[in-house]
């Protein structure tokens, strides 16, 4: 792949961070709340956040929650713990196999792909009554090429309050970990959701995080066709499964449709500011 598409991705970190910083500050304080809870699973996503909370609340008003599983890698937790040390910001490791193969149990067979699920889904029911208990928000990790292709699991990882990262794309995500002093050993290992033993989002996506990230940012930031991203040299079978993912995922990125009865339906003519009212 061209060089020149992937510097197209170039952000200014200085201004990207200062912007995130004040974004996370407003849009927690404002609610009358002043702390920040998030997963911290050991890869660069919810690193780069944890920085970012760190600096718009303070260390002691984010939580950091690391929620291994009995199959979860040792490298996970160190690297996690590492950012916990480096930001100073509290921290709990609740692992989550009990309540997770209390529920798996309850089955004879279960493929990966559901096992994955409700692990993603008990750390959410984990974070979000930790923020009852801490009086605070969820602060999400998912970033934009995530959000755009679907890859993660509904109501589970990609639930949150609210989410700094979620308009950056996963290239943008290492340019400003790096900005931050993110360890070198979460910047430099493979990404995973570390949901199974040896799995791998490149393996699994079927192809790598640099090139979806061109042709997401092609498609639908500069809104090209299909054809003239595939004239940038990229396969039209890539080109077209990624555009293709992107629309079957649609339903993930919107509140749950309501069927219109009266005159002013929530989500479809009820529509006010997340923070009207406040």
């Amino acid at each position: 792949m061209d060089k020149r598409l992937i510097d197209k991705l170039k952000i200014d970190c200085d201004v990207v961070f200062t912007y995130l910083v004040e974004f996370l500050r407003q849009e927690i304080t404002k609610t009358g709340l002043v702390r920040a809870v998030l997963g911290l699973s050991g890869g660069i996503d919810s690193a780069v956040v944890a920085y970012l909370a760190k600096e718009a609340l303070g260390k002691e008003n984010v939580y950091a929650i690391l929620m291994p599983y009995k199959l979860s890698s040792k490298e996970s937790v160190e690297d996690a713990l590492k950012v916990v040390e480096d930001t100073g910001i509290n921290h709990k490791i609740f692992e989550i196999t009990a309540p997770a193969d209390a529920y798996i149990e309850q089955f004879e067979q279960m493929d990966k792909l559901r096992k994955g699920n409700v692990f993603a889904r008990m750390r959410m029911i984990t974070l979000f009554d930790h923020s009852s208990l801490y009086k605070a928000l969820v602060v999400g990790t998912s970033n934009k090429t995530e959000l755009l292709l679907g890859y993660g699991t509904w109501y589970g990882d990609m639930a949150s309050s609210l989410n700094p990262i979620g308009d950056l794309y996963k290239n943008q995500i290492y340019q400003l970990a790096r900005y931050l002093g993110v360890p070198e050993s979460i910047i430099k290992k493979k990404p995973s959701a570390d949901l199974w033993v040896g799995q791998s989002d490149e393996d699994e996506l079927g192809f790598t995080y640099d090139e979806a990230d061109v042709v997401l940012y092609h498609l639908y930031d500069l809104n090209c066709t299909v054809d003239e991203v595939v004239g940038l040299g990229f396969s039209e079978k890539l080109v077209k499964g990624i555009a293709d993912r992107v629309r079957r995922n649609q339903f993930k990125r919107l509140p749950p449709i309501i069927a219109k009865i009266s005159k002013r339906t929530i989500n479809i003519d009820f529509r006010y500011l997340r923070d009207w009212g406040l």
